[in-house]
């Protein structure tokens, strides 16, 4: 029996053994997909308090269900996490969700990936399936990764294990879609390859689109990504414009929605956050160099969406202004740091990165966010959330939504504030005093 009829056997008994490699917001939610499906699935973290957290059947990521996690470590016994990757040989396939994040050139630190690949190629067996799930640049899987696996394990690919790449497409706190009914993106290398990979991942995900290459699926989804990132950058450069203009954008859009073709509306905020939207397309940038290309519109949105913290510490020191006091030693009192609505994550949060200026510029910076206790900026600076008591609104000098959270009573807080800039739409139908609140 070949390797490509022994994994393919495997597949069509459900006697796979998948290895997911990272088991952070993209890689436990795929390990408890497969588990979940009656796949036996051995997870690799070089975290030790976190292989100890899953298998304790301590939840630490909120799209995850507690209740899975507990039957698929504790009834099921089909995940188990581990900090060995010598136990990767192990494994039939290896999914690979690691961390792709840029240095602070923009450019893509690629070692995270590296070291998956060195780990895989020391350790695997012949007739092995590895998938990379974390975004990169096209051409990583052949390029990149294929030379590392090739020279550690001393195996040649399409004989002795295949490579595909199936961008993960998380999106935290929605409710609609989750890991399984998400349609995914599936380019391998090589026919073998793609059949494997469409039994494979069939197993768990209810819809799939297998396309030609790699490459394919590596540009997908820096596309998806950076079509968001042009047309937020877009949307907050016309929203600043409009502010000038004395122009409501918010009603703005609204009426543009009416149009039943040809529109879609993104919505402005003090910048872009999340792991994906502010990165992703940067890993092209950096690619189209080497083919002696320009990518000049996401530079340019880029850069907008780099501005749009620092514009915001300046909305909120003209608001002061206007109150006749300075940010100098003024209380300013954010409304979630979270990166998005309802939920428990701050990766590249804009709200961050507001409160390190504002907190520059002299003044006591407070934070309240119901999802996340503790938070730390880009520079070290430690902040602990505040309880929020009708005393806390009351005595800011200036009340900031950074975040729209849903639980956010925006009719009790603008009351209560003397003054409130609201960067995300919040107080929209509440009756308000002129002048008292100052928004994006």
């Amino acid at each position: 029996m070949t390797y490509f009829e022994a994994i393919t056997q495997k597949i069509s008994d459900k006697a796979v053994k998948i290895g997911v490699i990272g088991l952070g917001y993209v890689g436990l939610p795929l390990a408890v997909t497969f588990a979940r499906n009656g796949i036996e699935v051995l997870g690799f973290e070089k975290s030790e308090k976190k292989a100890e957290a899953v298998n304790a059947a301590q939840n630490y990521i909120s799209d995850v269900s507690g209740s899975d996690l507990l039957k698929v470590v504790n009834e099921t016994k089909k995940l188990i996490a581990t900090t060995d990757f010598s136990r990767i040989k192990e494994c039939d396939a290896v999914i690979i969700c690691v961390p792709t994040p840029l240095d602070k050139f923009k450019k893509p630190d690629m070692s995270y990936i590296e070291n998956s690949c060195i780990d895989i190629g020391k350790n695997m067996k012949a007739g092995t399936f590895i998938s990379l799930e974390s975004t990169t640049y096209p051409t990583t899987t052949e390029n990149f990764m294929k030379p590392i696996i090739e020279r550690e394990s001393g195996l040649q690919e399409g004989g002795d294990f295949w490579l595909c790449f199936s961008p993960e497409r998380v999106d935290p706190g929605n409710k609609d879609y989750k890991t399984d009914n998400t349609p995914k993106v599936v380019g391998a290398l090589g026919e073998e390859a793609k059949q494997i990979a469409s039994a494979l991942y069939s197993l768990a995900i209810q819809h799939l689109h297998i396309v030609s290459s790699p490459r394919i699926a590596e540009m997908v989804k820096i596309l998806e990504n950076t079509y968001r990132l042009i047309n937020i950058s877009l949307i907050n450069e016309l929203a600043l414009l409009s502010g000038k203009m004395d122009i409501d954008i918010w009603e703005v859009i609204e009426a543009a929605k009416t149009k039943p073709y040809g529109f879609q509306a993104f919505y402005p905020g003090p910048g872009i956050g999340g792991h994906c939207i502010p990165l992703d397309p940067f890993y092209l940038e950096y690619i189209a160099k080497n083919y002696n290309f320009d990518l000049s519109m996401i530079h340019t949105a880029g850069a907008i969406n780099d501005l749009m913290p620092y514009r915001m510490m300046n909305k909120i020191a003209f608001a002061l202004n206007r109150y006749k006091k300075a940010m100098n030693g003024s209380t300013v009192l954010f409304l979630g740091v979270a990166y998005k609505p309802d939920i428990d994550d701050a990766r590249e949060s804009p709200a961050l990165l507001v409160m390190e200026q504002v907190a520059k510029k002299g003044a006591k910076v407070l934070y309240h966010d119901p999802y996340i206790a503790e938070v730390t900026d880009e520079q070290g600076t430690r902040y602990t959330g505040s309880e929020l008591t009708d005393e806390l609104i009351a005595k800011a000098d200036c009340v900031v939504f950074a975040t729209n959270h849903s639980c956010f009573d925006a009719k009790r807080i603008t009351e209560k504030a003397c003054l409130v800039v609201d960067m995300r739409n919040v107080v929209k139908s509440v009756a308000i005093e002129d002048g008292k609140v100052f928004k994006l």
